[in-house]
């Protein structure tokens, strides 16, 4: 796994960790909320910044009644990566933030970080992130947009199954919470990539 560090700051965190943060120098930020949420308040202390705010809810298949991610909001979301390259290196600084900080957020976070670091395997890509945001659960649906916008030929997917096999390993309980979350998906994709794996079917580079 290669030892890159993140070429801007970064701080990820959830809705209520947000008034901590107005200090941070944050020169932009991405506030993922649901549809229906009103806009944090804890932004009225923050200094001058850019921000994007994309709205959907923390799912990762079709669900009635709620709002899917799409690839548009993906899209907006590069889009702010690489406005965040072009910041002079010293004053960069991306604070990203969902209701919690673990899914959304941290989805978004990788697939900026693939984007600035296109050179580094998957594996490390979501090493930062994990090392960032220690119970980070990255939404699989929007790394899976994320993965093909950015031409990484399902690396970043297999790296993210790789990262939520490591934290049901780690907190068994998550397993069940996002099966009845209607997430089951990431589950099971996760303990195919372990199965997978013992077999010896996925490559380092892929992982």
């Amino acid at each position: 796994m290669s030892s890159a560090a993140p070429p801007f700051g970064i701080t990820v965190c959830g809705i209520e960790e947000l008034a901590g943060h107005g200090r941070t120098g944050a020169s932009h930020v991405l506030s993922i909320l649901d549809p229906d949420h009103p806009v944090p308040e804890a932004f009225g202390a923050f200094g001058e910044h850019r921000k994007l705010e994309v709205r959907f809810h923390d799912i990762v298949d079709e669900t009635p009644g709620l709002l899917l991610p799409q690839p548009g909001h993906v899209e907006r979301v590069l889009a702010l990566g690489r406005d965040l390259l072009a910041e002079p290196a010293a004053a960069a600084h991306l604070l990203v933030h969902c209701h919690a900080g673990i899914s959304r957020s941290t989805a978004c976070m990788a697939l900026i970080l693939a984007q600035a670091l296109p050179g580094e395997p998957a594996d490390a890509v979501l090493g930062l992130v994990h090392g960032l945001r220690e119970k980070a659960w990255p939404n699989l649906r929007l790394i899976e947009i994320g993965d093909a916008m950015l031409g990484r030929g399902g690396t970043l997917v297999e790296a993210t199954h790789a990262l939520h096999r490591l934290q049901i390993k780690r907190r068994p309980h998550i397993a069940e919470f996002m099966e009845l979350g209607g997430r089951g998906r990431e589950v099971a994709a996760s303990r195919s990539h372990a199965a997978r794996s013992q077999a010896g079917t996925i490559s380092p580079a892929s992982t």
